[in-house]
């Protein structure tokens, strides 16, 4: 039994009918490399089955501290049923991308059973019409909860599922054959709640304690003009409101080779600041459009992985954030990219000086109790409304095996990211790359963006503008930046 963090609850905490916090993907497979040219459900269900134990994830499921007392904990659930979590579709004639981007955001918009391990995976035939696939190709579409991963620990279970060959060798069985846990009494969580309560003034003491010289590398980064603290709002978009419970998806998938060559266009800049661009580009394409763009730029939040490697498997989040402006109130392609290059090398200076790590050891402190009626107020009284938000939109990008991955014999093809949203930020980015390719991802409310392919010819725009702006282009360092 193993108790959720803070962090890892909040995401339960803030869930509503219409505010689903799982992440997801849609990996399609090309199936005609199997020895019949045809991969059968039984044999996907077969694959999954004989790897249940290289990922905890999978057969976890909640129990709740009396109360609210505490945050819950994660069992081992004896009445683990995978023909349960993995499902099987068939998209109707023709089968068309447009089909399955709408079947995908159905799929996305449905909550998880929150009393049962906190996953699901779609198997969705009948893609044929799909330009640019393998005839007989099939995507399977993940939902998992939010709560029990992060971009990084939500790899551990898609690795788990995959293999680097289409014929691999026999798996290495467990160490012990998996058992189920009897759910604990209530007077026992009772209890732990207690001695938790009890001893968290002295966790918290030690955080005082780390907290003190993060303040002062703080205080010196100011003082050195190493970063500067926005002190201005995010400006208020039509993606920043109550949300519905209705979702649209959208993507684009670009040479991940081209986004390296773009970036050496502006001296030290990243692929995720060339991302950031692309990004900030497509909303100001779009807001443009609807007449709606702010003076000032949008701000995105972007999530920092703060796993160690030790931590790697381990279930839950280990995740901080910084906030990047991206451009949006800027129209040249590469003075957008050079501006976000700044923002997101003060952000992250910012960031290492107070330390990732010990912005999320925070969240642990806030009594679960509190943490649970401030959600479902905030949802309640509709104060996404009224509010100032912290950032527009979340833009995430978690990098990728760059090899072929296969799973029950099938080559994985592509791949595409699912976000949850939120009332006060209805738009989310999620980034994966693999084989050579990067995909930018969109999740919404179908209330707020009603044009989701309009969204997606945005962003192919904003991707050429800066690739026809920075390719060939040869940048010269100046002695100063050489140096």
């Amino acid at each position: 039994m193993q108790q959720l963090t803070g962090q890892d609850a909040s995401f339960l905490y803030f869930e509503t009918p219409s505010a689903p916090m799982h992440v997801g993907g849609v990996m399609i497979y090309d199936q005609s490399e199997l020895p019949d040219g045809k991969q059968r459900f039984t044999n996907i269900l077969k694959a999954y089955e004989e790897r249940l134990h290289l990922a905890r994830t999978f057969r976890q499921k909640l129990v709740y501290v009396p109360f609210s007392l505490d945050h819950p904990y994660w069992i081992e659930d004896k009445d683990f049923d995978l023909e349960y979590h993995v499902r099987h579709i068939r998209l109707p004639e023709p089968g068309d991308m447009r089909q399955l981007r709408i079947q995908i955001a159905r799929l996305h918009s449905r909550p998880l059973d929150l009393t049962k391990p906190l996953w699901e995976f779609t198997v969705v035939e009948g893609l044929d019409a799909i330009e640019g696939l393998p005839k007989g190709c099939y995507a399977i579409v993940t939902k998992i909860h939010h709560a029990c991963v992060d971009g990084v620990s939500g790899l551990g279970m898609i690795e788990a599922i995959h293999d680097l060959e289409a014929n691999p060798g026999p798996l290495t069985p467990p160490a012990k054959a998996w058992v189920g846990e009897t759910e604990p009494n209530p007077g026992e969580l009772f209890v732990r709640a207690q001695f938790n309560n009890l001893t968290q003034p002295f966790r918290f003491a030690e955080l005082l304690a780390r907290t003190v010289p993060a303040l002062g590398r703080l205080s010196q980064g100011f003082a050195q003009k190493r970063f500067e603290p926005n002190t201005e709002a995010p400006p208020r978009t039509r993606f920043n409101g109550v949300i519905s419970a209705h979702r649209v998806v959208e993507g684009r998938s670009f040479d991940l080779a081209e986004v390296r060559q773009m970036k050496t266009t502006v001296v030290g800049a990243t692929v995720n600041d060339v991302v950031l661009s692309v990004c900030g580009g497509a909303l100001r394409r779009y807001l443009e459009s609807k007449r709606e763009l702010p003076e000032q730029s949008l701000i995105a939040m972007a999530p920092i992985s703060v796993r160690s490697k030790d931590e790697k498997d381990a279930m839950g989040n280990r995740v901080a954030a910084m906030n990047v402006s991206i451009g949006t109130d800027i129209e040249n392609p590469v003075e957008r990219l050079k501006a976000v290059h700044r923002s997101s090398s003060s952000s992250k200076e910012m960031t290492n000086a107070i330390g990732a790590k010990l912005m999320t050891d925070y969240s642990q402190f806030i009594p679960s109790t509190t943490a649970a009626l401030a959600a479902r107020l905030y949802t309640e009284l509709g104060l996404a409304n009224q509010m100032n938000v912290p950032f527009n939109c979340v833009i995430t990008n978690v990098p990728g095996p760059q090899v072929p991955l296969y799973s029950a014999g099938a080559r994985l093809v592509t791949q595409f990211g699912l976000g949850p949203i939120f009332d006060g930020m209805g738009l989310i980015f999620p980034v994966l790359s693999y084989c050579g390719q990067i995909t930018i991802s969109v999740t919404s409310c179908r209330k707020m963006m009603p044009d989701p392919e309009f969204f997606g010819e945005c962003l192919q725009a904003s991707y050429d503008e800066l690739r026809e702006a920075t390719i060939g282009i040869e940048v010269t360092l100046t002695e100063e930046q050489a140096s």
